[in-house]
């Protein structure tokens, strides 16, 4: 339907605008056209006159003369009329025009002439010296319409409606054609949104815009695509580790239940707070993963990196923890957030290192770069963007252990994006260093 009135739209312009061409042009036309047929006609009258001075000089000049198809008035010294064409015989003098002083030709057009048929008339007189007093001969014919013809008006009447037709024919079926490929992604798309089909437009022949905006929806569809994917396993994941300590606690308490005297409460107890502990960080991970997502507005302030390091690296930890601060790095963003961001990478180094983890920061250009390495295994090069996905489980050596979620890094790095920044795996002599990198703040 779309394209359909778009067509009528393009169509309907198309005609209008020749429309508008086609009626400009024809009055440009007629208007020359009526001047050079006005122009003729005036020279024609004024031929019709010289013949009649060549009579009256020849002194012949009848009563009545013939020189068809003009009319003649012939007016002597006493301004009595005295000879005539047959259609103005015994009509009064038709004007007092007459040339000026020291004149011998003079023409206008006149309207309203009694006895002559048309509207209006082109008049030529001239002067003729006589001896009892100038004669002034009046020749008259008619005015040409502004049209000219009713042929040529009927020509360029029919002209322009066969070019008005010719362009809404024309450019409707140019658009049609254009349009066809876009009515068939239209198509496609409407059974891809009814889950029908591959999740692919057609990409039409040629180099034009259309085969450019199939492409882009096909890349469009195809990160859809892997984000519907990636949707698919995170919810099979969240369940999966949602259900795991759930499972846990509830054997745990089918096992209490069938001895409850011989159970060691205080121990189960215990148990139980431990499942609890990992369910709650884990639905805390994806509400805040949620609000990351959507986007929930941060406070910004100024945050010194340094002084937000320091602070987070003096809380105990089973690692030794060394620190390499630069005074004076100071970044836009919202402190809690980018000690979540700083905590969440301690968190992954304590549990993978062997003794000892390094948290630097330092200005290098306009970027405030953090740093937090670790001595253990290390992550391969192919999965170190793998260990950012939610819920990623790689080898025995990475993979998260009971005190994780799956949720830290893919947090950490959502952090870092929503202040402009990036957070990546570097290489290292040893072990894994992630690399947070923000824009340096404008003092």
């Amino acid at each position: 339907m779309l394209g359909r009135s778009l067509r009528a739209r393009l169509a309907l312009f198309a005609g209008v605008t020749m429309a508008v061409l086609c009626v400009a042009t024809s009055a440009l036309l007629l208007r020359a056209a009526h001047h050079v047929v006005v122009e003729i006609r005036r020279n024609e009258v004024i031929g019709g006159a010289l013949r009649v001075v060549h009579l009256i000089k020849d002194h012949e000049l009848p009563p009545t003369v013939d020189v068809a198809p003009h009319s003649v008035q012939v007016v002597d010294g006493g301004g009595r009329v005295v000879s005539s064409t047959p259609n103005l015989a015994g009509a009064p003098r038709l004007t007092t025009a007459a040339p000026g002083p020291g004149a011998v030709h003079h023409n206008a057009v006149l309207c309203g002439l009694p006895g002559l048929t048309g509207a209006c008339q082109i008049m030529a007189a001239f002067r003729v010296n006589e001896p009892e007093g100038d004669w002034i001969i009046y020749t008259f014919g008619p005015l040409p319409a502004w049209y000219v013809d009713p042929g040529a008006l009927a020509f360029l009447t029919g002209a322009c409606a066969g070019l008005v037709c010719l362009a809404w024919f024309g450019v409707s079926r140019v658009v049609a054609r254009t349009l066809a490929p876009v009515r068939t992604i239209t198509e496609k798309l409407s059974e891809i949104t009814a889950g029908n089909g591959t999740m692919r437009v057609p990409v039409p022949d040629g180099a034009d815009e259309i085969k450019g905006l199939a492409e882009t929806a096909n890349r469009t569809l195809a990160r859809l695509e892997g984000a519907m994917e990636q949707q698919r396993r995170f919810a099979s994941d969240a369940s999966h580790d949602l259900r795991s300590p759930i499972t846990a606690m509830r054997a745990e308490l089918d096992g209490a239940m069938l001895a409850p005297a011989e159970t060691d409460w205080p121990e189960t107890c215990e148990k139980l707070t431990s499942s609890l502990d990992r369910l709650q960080n884990i639905v805390t991970d994806l509400l805040t993963l949620a609000k990351l997502d959507a986007g929930a507005p941060a406070r910004l302030e100024a945050v010194d990196l340094a002084e937000l390091a320091r602070a987070e690296t003096a809380r105990p930890r089973s690692k030794k923890v060394v620190t390499s601060l630069d005074h004076g790095v100071t970044v836009t963003g919202d402190r809690l957030r980018l000690a979540r961001l700083l905590t969440n990478l301690l968190d992954n180094a304590e549990r993978h290192a062997e003794s000892r983890i390094t948290v630097s920061v330092r200005r290098a250009g306009g970027e405030a770069v953090l740093e937090v390495c670790d001595d253990g295994a290390g992550i391969a090069p192919e999965h170190r963007e793998t260990v950012f996905q939610r819920f990623t489980r790689l080898d025995a050596s990475r993979s998260r252990d009971a005190g994780g979620t799956g949720l830290g890094l893919p947090i950490a790095r959502e952090i870092a994006w929503s202040h402009s920044g990036t957070l990546t795996i570097e290489d290292s002599e040893r072990g894994a260093r992630f690399v947070a990198r923000m824009p340096v703040r404008d003092h």
